[in-house]
Formats: structure tokens, C-alpha cells, sequence
């Protein structure tokens, strides 16, 4: 499920990373990957915030993901020397706010190598969760 979206995703990711290495601010990858991706001419959109919903009612609550890629993938970028359980628990709630199957996990703070999963969740019906 998008893996040549994936790829491209992955090869921007990369470009960073070689370009400016380990250790600098999350806001800067966060701008450096934005740049990257317009330059790759691949579609995204940046800290867009997503409405939460309980029993059809909006809470005043907003999630805003880093990056929705392809208009398919939602990325969650990281600037930290080890990911923890939180990061990925925050890109599952991400997933299904957004509704979206398929989610990145990139960390550019890692010493020596990005570190990155790819995450598909085949259960999407949030219950709960429901739009206008």
C-alpha cells in the first residue's frame, strides 16, 4: 500500500538527513523536509490540524501531524537520540483521526543513521470518531 509513495518519501528523507546530519532542532527538518519535497515535486501538506470528534460532536481538541504526503501518508518527524513508544502511539492517533492507513515515523536526531519505521493499520473504523 503506497510503496513507491513510500520510496519517494524515503529518498527526501534521506537527502536531509545527508545534508544536515544529527542533532539540530525538530522545526529545522521539519522546513528542510518541506523544501525537499518541493524540489521532489511531490504533493503535501504541512501542520495541518485535524478535528477530533466524540459521538459526532468536535471537541475543541485539534491533532496537527507534521506532514500528509501523496494526500495518503501521514509523517510524524522526530529529533530525538532514541524513539520511544510515545512517538509511535502519537503517529497511530494521527492515523486514525486522519483516517489514513499509512503512516512514517522518520527521527533525524539519531547519531550516525535516520531512523525510520513505516506503519499500515488495517483497522480503521474509530469508533467514535465519526465526521460531519
Amino acid at each position: 500500500m503506497y510503496k513507491q509513495e513510500g520510496y519517494d518519501l524515503m529518498g527526501a528523507a534521506f537527502e536531509v538527513y545527508n545534508q544536515l546530519g544529527y542533532g539540530m532542532a525538530e522545526e529545522v527538518y521539519q522546513q528542510s523536509m518541506e523544501i525537499e519535497l518541493q524540489i521532489r515535486e511531490i504533493s503535501f501538506r504541512s501542520k495541518e490540524q485535524l478535528s477530533v470528534f466524540y459521538k459526532r460532536r468536535r471537541l475543541e481538541t485539534h491533532y496537527t501531524p507534521d506532514l500528509f504526503v501523496f494526500r495518503a501518508i501521514v509523517v510524524e518527524l522526530k529529533a530525538v537520540t532514541e524513539q520511544v513508544s510515545d512517538h509511535e502511539a502519537q503517529l497511530f492517533n494521527y492515523m486514525r483521526i486522519a483516517r489514513q492507513p499509512v503512516g512514517y515515523l522518520l527521527n533525524f536526531g539519531h547519531k550516525g543513521e535516520l531512523q525510520w519505521k513505516r506503519f499500515v493499520l488495517s483497522d480503521l473504523h474509530a469508533k467514535g470518531q465519526e465526521e460531519e
